[in-house]
This record gives structure tokens, sequence and C-alpha cells, in this order.
């Protein structure tokens, strides 16, 4: 995102955009890569909602969410593009509120990646990651990406 100190991550956050929504998807590529043809759209606070559930010590990614979402909602999968945006907006705003934070530094990409988009980028979400001792690894040598080392044995359960 750009401009992030000119927006209100709040109020974007409360917009719904009039979701939830289902789509039903005819693009044989993509209904084989998502396993079906019933995409769902949570609307932006849903995001935020279920990553305040992740207490200290414990991990989540997007994909995740997405899964969670669509079991509880009787879809095959959970749109990705908006996901992306809506768990940064969550970020945002959290990072925007003096109190009544969302851990959203907790939430992870896929693999354990660590988020570039969320606020203070990847330096930030590695240090808060590792004051709660989480032990952060870079891999790369001109596409530097870092992840959660052994990300997989602390993840949170969405049930």
């Amino acid at each position: 995102m750009a401009n992030e100190d000119q927006k209100d991550f709040n109020a974007m956050l409360a917009d719904n955009k009039d979701m939830p929504k289902f789509q039903t998807i005819t693009d044989e590529k993509s209904i084989e890569k998502y396993g079906g043809n019933r995409m769902y759209f949570a609307p932006p606070v849903d995001y935020d909602r279920v990553m305040r559930r992740v207490p200290c010590g414990k991990l989540l990614t997007v994909g995740a969410i997405r899964d969670y979402f669509a079991k509880i909602n009787g879809a095959d999968f959970t749109e990705p593009v908006t996901a992306g945006i809506f768990v940064s907006i969550a970020a945002w705003a959290s990072f925007q509120r003096a109190d009544d934070k969302t851990p959203y530094w907790r939430t992870l990409k896929a693999n354990g990646e660590l988020n570039a988009k969320y606020p203070g980028g990847v330096e930030a979400q590695k240090e808060m990651l590792e004051k709660e001792g989480h032990t952060i690894i870079q891999k790369g040598r001109k596409n530097i990406r870092y992840y959660v080392k052994d990300y997989e044995s602390v993840l949170f359960a969405l049930e």
C-alpha cells in the first residue's frame, strides 16, 4: 500500500464492501487450483476478528484464515487477493489505534513468511515475533525474504 499516513484504515476496516458474499467461478484452471467453484468473500473486519484470537506464542497464516472462512461458510475457497489486502488493512488499522490493538504480527504469509506490507515492514514484524520467542530466518541472496523457523509447530488452530 502507499500513503499509509494519509489513509483511515479503521474506516476501511469497518466498510464491509457488500460482503460477505459468494461468487460462482467458471474458469476451469481456477476451479482446479482451488478445488471448486464456490468462492467466498469475507469482509475486512472478519479478518481482524480472527487475527485478534491468536495468543502470544502462537501464529497463523493468511491461508489458514482463508481455509477457515471457506469451511464455516460452506464455500470451496476464500478469495485470495482480498484476503491479502484485508489482512494488511487490519494491521494498519491496529497500528493507527492508540489501544485495542490487533496482534497482526502473528499472522504470516504462506510458508511462514513475514509480511513486508505490515506497518514497519518485515523489520518491525521480525522484532515483535522475536520478542515473543520466535526465531526468524533469512532466505535468498538477491530476493531476501524472512520466515519464522518451524512455524508449523506453533500454529494456532481455528475452530
